[in-house]
């Protein structure tokens, strides 16, 4: 079994995580997040960003100027050096973000290298989808390839990172990723995180370990905001069951927080049930920096735009509980069996096993602001115990649950 089976992934904004933005002040909360039971550190992309045609007053981090270099504003490359190796000495696994299908207008490749991007009918750089500070590298150029996988195998051999988030990586060819990963993977087995869906691209999986669930992202708010059918969310989880690949669940990332809104701005009280979802459902949880609190604000994506800690961290139990009960409990492995449990007066209400060898978990999650009384019919039978709150529940047929207004409950088979 591989280690990421077990894994969930934290998403660190790195410039907005601390005043200082570096990975030194970044390190203090590395105790405190394996505390909480992060296994996977993601770092959005610590390469420098271009300044030509640059957004707002620092840039994209994902407009690079060079691929095998650091951002000054983060430090430097022994200053991340360091921080992998406490983070790898705490128990945790450390990935990167990997923007391939386009750079920066001044990245290094362009006045080396021209030949390597597309060209608009102009002659000019070709905008990557109409966005002004990234254009597009051209991979039907075999050099170009090439130099991209020296570069990715260069943070594995130098910084011994354990695999890469791959951004848009289905705007990239699928035969550059069938070539890359296979090659990349002989410095050593990383793990592989696809910025796709396996239900859209299904092809991208036969390469990736893992890819996002963004049908169900879009689709989960559009149900919270009552323009989607009760039937069609659960319809859409069977779909996911069929897909190839690990699923990467989430309520929130850089993107969404930054450009859609917060998880309660998009769910409102539904935020927590959903986040309990992805943390039990089949697959690997994505959490993004300062759920933790809550964070209750929309970072500012170009600009410094810091996060408010303080030492009250609302939801760093609730977290914990999920995360530890993911990485720990047998039933809850990537490998693991989920079904979807009858029960009477469903409607808003899923109910689910998982399931291995005799380990089971019983996930309820009632995603209505409503009292709701149900019975099951169908369960894997037995005496559990509520990992929030201990409390006791003898699980047999035809039993009779009332579930208050936007209640979860997650409970062990002892």
């Amino acid at each position: 079994m591989n280690w990421f089976d077990s894994t969930n992934i934290y998403e660190v904004n790195l410039r907005q995580y601390t005043e200082e933005g570096t990975f030194t002040a970044f390190s203090r909360h590395l105790e405190r997040l394996k505390n909480m039971g992060v296994k996977t550190l993601w770092f959005m992309p610590i390469t420098p960003i271009s300044v030509m045609n640059k957004k707002g007053s620092l840039g994209s981090y994902y407009a690079c100027s060079d691929y095998t270099s650091i951002n000054p504003e983060f430090g430097t490359l022994e200053d991340f050096k360091i921080l992998v190796k406490k983070a790898k000495d705490l128990g945790m696994k450390v990935i990167i973000d990997w923007v391939a299908n386009h750079t920066g207008w001044d990245h290094i490749w362009t006045k080396q290298h021209p030949d390597w991007y597309k060209r608009e009918e102009s002659g000019d750089f070709k905008k990557a989808s109409g966005m002004d500070d990234i254009i597009e590298l051209d991979f039907s150029n075999n050099e170009m390839r090439k130099e991209m996988i020296r570069s990715m195998k260069y943070w594995v051999n130098e910084c011994d990172i354990d695999g890469f988030r791959c951004d848009l990586a289905f705007w990239v060819r699928v035969d550059f990723w069938e070539e890359a990963i296979p090659e990349v993977n002989k410095t050593k087995k990383l793990f592989w995180l696809a910025e796709s869906d396996p239900i859209e691209h299904p092809e991208y999986m036969t390469v990736f370990n893992a890819a996002y669930t963004w049908q169900w992202m879009h689709k989960s708010e559009d149900f919270a905001k009552n323009r989607l059918d009760w039937n069609t969310l659960k319809s859409l989880l069977v779909h996911y069951e069929s897909a190839p690949g690990i699923k990467t669940w989430f309520t929130s990332n850089h993107d969404e927080n930054s450009w859609n809104g917060t998880e309660y701005e998009k769910y409102g009280e539904m935020a927590l049930p959903l986040a309990v979802f992805s943390c039990t459902w089949k697959g690997i949880p994505l959490l993004y920096s300062g759920q933790e609190l809550p964070n209750s604000k929309r970072l500012l994506f170009f600009d410094k735009d810091v996060i408010v800690w303080n030492s009250d961290l609302k939801l760093h139990h609730f977290y914990k509980v999920l995360l530890e009960l993911h990485s720990n409990h047998p039933a809850l492995k990537a490998g693991s069996a989920v079904k979807q449990l009858t029960i009477t007066n469903d409607y808003r209400v899923l109910a689910f096993n998982r399931l291995m060898n005799d380990a089971a978990i019983l996930v309820i999650i009632n995603l209505s602001g409503e009292i709701k009384e149900i019975e099951i019919q169908d369960a894997h039978w037995g005496q559990y115990k509520d990992v929030f709150n201990d409390k006791e529940h003898h699980i047999h047929p035809n039993l009779k649950i009332s579930i208050q207004p936007w209640q979860f409950i997650v409970a062990d088979k002892k």
